[in-house]
């Protein structure tokens, strides 16, 4: 069990890491979908929607420390080696999914400082980021229920690929991120 990546494969905390983001977010969409089932301002709802945030920013939490670990370390390469311009769209792919992963964290959190709600972060009280504001409030939840249907498009995408480079490029993309086994 190697830690850190090789040239070859990512490590066991890259990989870790990769999946745990993606029950992260996969659980944030599931507290978003699921508290509209319970009437508003019921117990079960806000929880759900204070899970939905406090999980979303752990997400962000996750990818700071993703984006130090593949800064500081090396990249495996892809076997066989794809052509340049595959190599530029899964760079551009995964910039958008960075991307992605930080914005959508700092809208909620501009939403709900904007409408004047508490940011709780397991326990932690976060600091508002702007004033009251019912008209940056609305652009905010606009833009982060954009964003949201956005995610499904790029998460989904990402998955395509993997699976495509895996069925049918039949290079060893997918298998570098999946855990080792024995």
């Amino acid at each position: 069990m190697n830690w850190r990546n090789s040239n070859t494969r990512y490590g066991t905390l890259s990989i870790g890491l990769h999946w745990l983001m993606l029950l992260l977010i996969a659980a944030v969409y599931a507290c978003m979908e699921l508290h509209e089932n319970f009437p508003k301002g019921s117990e079960l709802r806000e929880g759900l929607k204070t899970w939905h945030f406090m999980l979303g920013l752990s997400v962000l939490a996750l990818l700071l420390l993703r984006a130090a670990l593949n800064l500081s370390g090396r990249l495996p390469r892809i076997e066989p080696e794809p052509p340049a311009w595959q190599a530029r769209m899964a760079k551009g792919m995964h910039l958008a999914l960075y991307a992605w992963m930080v914005v959508m964290p700092l809208l909620g959190w501009l939403l709900l400082s904007a409408e004047g709600k508490p940011i709780a972060f397991f326990g932690i009280d976060l600091p508002a980021l702007v004033g009251q504001s019912e008209r940056v409030a609305e652009w905010a939840e606009e833009m982060h229920e954009a964003g949201a249907s956005f995610g499904y498009f790029l998460v989904g995408l990402h998955a395509a690929a993997a699976l495509f480079h895996h069925y049918v490029v039949r290079d060893d993309t997918l298998r570098r991120m999946l855990p080792q086994r024995d």
